[in-house]
């Protein structure tokens, strides 16, 4: 496992990591994901990513009795969190958001959940039209003084409303985002590539990007339809299913999932490997995060550092011609 810096910070992240989007709790228990935490800490994953929002805080309690089982020492991984969506089946408007107030109750909630005395990242999960900017960097600032939090930063914002959070912590000597969490695949390019491409320049932001397979996409598994016990088969996540079958533009995705599926066939390697490691070409990934519901999924995702040498120039241009 090789290590990379996150953006200009200090911090350093194993160059794959883990997250529990979708699968903790709904299809991964406490004993599983003790597991696959064992797997990713012998293979040298020292980032394990989460949210509140994930299963309603269920996601944070599955993994956080994982990692207390294991026993690893504290100063070895990093942990993160997410605030925005709440953790309440039905939250009310204190709840949920970025306001001053929900950023430090959420944060403490995860530190219970988590079973951790602080979060080494935390992030705002979604932008929040309805709170200042100037609020939200405020908020995070306080929590990495009171040492509640190590770094902060964004997920899925625009160029526009991050370059706002770093100015505005600049002119009021506070402290800025260190990092955003941006979907990145070899389907969803542009926002990563083009969007932050100046920010990566101007502030040095790091990156913990998720969906390397495009939501199970780009492993192939769909282009016959949803799978039994498949991420869009799941009660709630319909949706998922809509915009990953039904819909036209999900039609039109996965023309071009076959068309990869046949080259990576004919390279002689596994689709989603390939996926995965074509993420780590960029050198603006600070960490790719791995999802898995089982731990031989896991044990094959990891395998994608190996795939790395096969990218030549041509092979590179041909996956962009194909995606």
């Amino acid at each position: 496992m090789k290590y990379r810096k996150l953006g200009k910070s200090g911090l350093k992240l194993s160059e794959l990591s883990f997250g529990s989007w979708v699968t903790f709790n709904k299809q991964v228990d406490h004993n599983s994901a003790e597991e696959m935490f064992g797997i990713c800490l012998d293979a040298g994953i020292n980032f394990f990513d989460n949210a509140e929002g994930y299963e309603r805080g269920k996601s944070e309690i599955v993994m956080g009795k994982a990692l207390k089982a294991l026993d690893a020492p504290r100063d070895s991984y990093c942990i993160s969190s997410k605030v925005f969506f709440g953790s309440k089946d039905n939250p009310s408007p204190t709840q949920m958001g970025l306001s001053r107030k929900h950023i430090t109750e959420a944060c403490h909630q995860a530190l219970q959940r988590l079973q951790v005395d602080y979060l080494d990242l935390y992030f705002c999960h979604r932008p929040d039209p309805e709170t200042p900017i100037s609020e939200t960097v405020w908020a995070m600032h306080n929590l990495i003084t009171q040492g509640k939090v190590l770094y902060w930063g964004t997920s899925e914002w625009s160029e526009e409303e991050i370059r706002e959070a770093y100015n505005f912590a600049h002119e009021n000597n506070l402290i800025p985002p260190s990092m955003e969490q941006p979907q990145y695949n070899l389907l969803d390019k542009e926002r990563f590539e083009i969007e932050y491409d100046a920010l990566y320049k101007d502030f040095g932001m790091g990156t913990t990007t998720w969906s390397p397979l495009a939501s199970g996409a780009l492993t192939g598994k769909y282009l016959n339809g949803i799978p039994d016990n498949s991420r869009a088969s799941l009660s709630g996540y319909e949706w998922l299913k809509k915009s990953m079958i039904e819909s036209d533009r999900g039609q039109e995705r996965m023309v071009r999932v076959a068309k990869l599926k046949d080259y990576a066939d004919d390279l002689g390697v596994n689709l989603a490997q390939l996926s995965i490691a074509w993420c780590l070409l960029n050198e603006n990934v600070s960490t790719v995060i791995l999802g898995a519901s089982k731990a031989s999924q896991l044990v094959e995702n990891l395998k994608c550092i190996d795939l790395l040498p096969i990218f030549t120039a041509e092979v590179q241009e041909k996956l962009r011609k194909l995606s």
